[in-house]
């Protein structure tokens, strides 16, 4: 359900990844990873993130090939955090309700094609067991108004070029920012304020 802010309003997870030590790599797709960027940079917790591409080869992992829909890789985000003030769980939890539309197939509007899919490339099997409960969660819980979209991938992480880092931070006025991702920045920190830096 839909909130005034523009987040979803979605339950917690039931499950978590537990019992881990120092810091985490987290690595998600949901369209455009300048957006995607913009929202995990804002979370307590998370120490960096990069984007860049998941689920191609390295030979793949360009900008200008990505882009031809081609390559099998989405744009993605490595989010590194430390599990100690930020769950999986709870990333997970913004991955979904505020980071992107996750009951999109091979869309974020406004950008179409494979590229941009919603999706979550578990680094490991913990990760993984808890993004397919929560997923399987929040569809029976019908939190969305159609299916879930999203797809747990494998695939290795591959850094976008140096242009692509950090880019709503470095071009705050882009028309791109102000339009599709500084509303996802603001609904983020109405949504969860005790989470945001």
């Amino acid at each position: 359900m839909a909130r005034a802010d523009g987040a979803v309003a979605i339950p917690k997870s039931k499950v978590d990844v537990g019992g881990v030590k120092g810091l985490q790599s987290a690595v998600f797709a949901g369209g455009c990873f300048w957006g995607m960027e913009a929202v995990f940079e804002q979370v307590k917790g998370v120490r960096s993130v990069t984007t860049g591409y998941a689920g191609g080869s390295r030979a793949d992992a360009t900008y200008d090939r990505v882009s031809t829909e081609r390559t099998g890789h989405a744009e993605s985000i490595r989010i590194t955090y430390d599990p100690a003030q930020v769950s999986y769980a709870t990333l997970l939890r913004i991955f979904f309700s505020v980071a992107h539309d996750p009951t999109e197939l091979n869309r974020q509007t406004p950008d179409v094609g494979p590229s941009y899919r919603s999706a979550i490339f578990p680094q490991n099997e913990p990760q993984r067991r808890v993004a397919g409960a929560y997923i399987g969660q929040l569809n029976a819980a019908h939190a969305f108004a159609k299916p879930i979209a999203t797809k747990i991938q494998t695939g290795t992480f591959y850094p976008a070029e140096a242009y692509h880092q950090d880019f709503a931070r470095r071009n705050p006025s882009h028309p791109y920012i102000v339009r599709w991702d500084k509303p996802k920045v603001a609904a983020f920190r109405a949504a969860y304020p005790a989470l945001a830096r």
